[in-house]
């Protein structure tokens, strides 16, 4: 089972880094294009059928990829971001964005 992770106490863009402030003190720093190529939806990533079998679909970027236009909160578990290209269907739980910084 995936750890809980508590969500960020604060969230800002600095520069082309999205800068989180968690709750326990710590504080992460992920680029953009890191974020935005680390999208887990089913778009970006690609999804199973119902055999286990599938590829990874081919995604294509322009420089409005990498531009966050606005985010928000799912429930208590996740970090949804909407790019200027209009993507906006991933969702980052927590613990991810924690991993990303690592």
């Amino acid at each position: 089972m995936p750890a809980i992770v508590a969500p960020p106490a604060r969230v800002d863009v600095i520069g082309q880094e999205l800068a989180l402030a968690w709750s326990d003190g710590g504080e992460s720093f992920i680029p953009l294009e890191a974020l935005r190529r680390a999208c887990p939806c089913a778009a970006c990533k690609g999804e199973p059928d119902v055999l286990g079998r599938g590829e990874n679909p081919r995604v294509s970027y322009g420089p409005q990829s990498f531009e966050l236009r606005g985010f928000k909160f799912v429930g208590g578990y996740a970090f949804q971001p909407t790019w200027n290209d209009g993507h906006e269907s991933g969702l980052y739980p927590f613990a991810l964005l924690r991993e990303l910084a690592a």
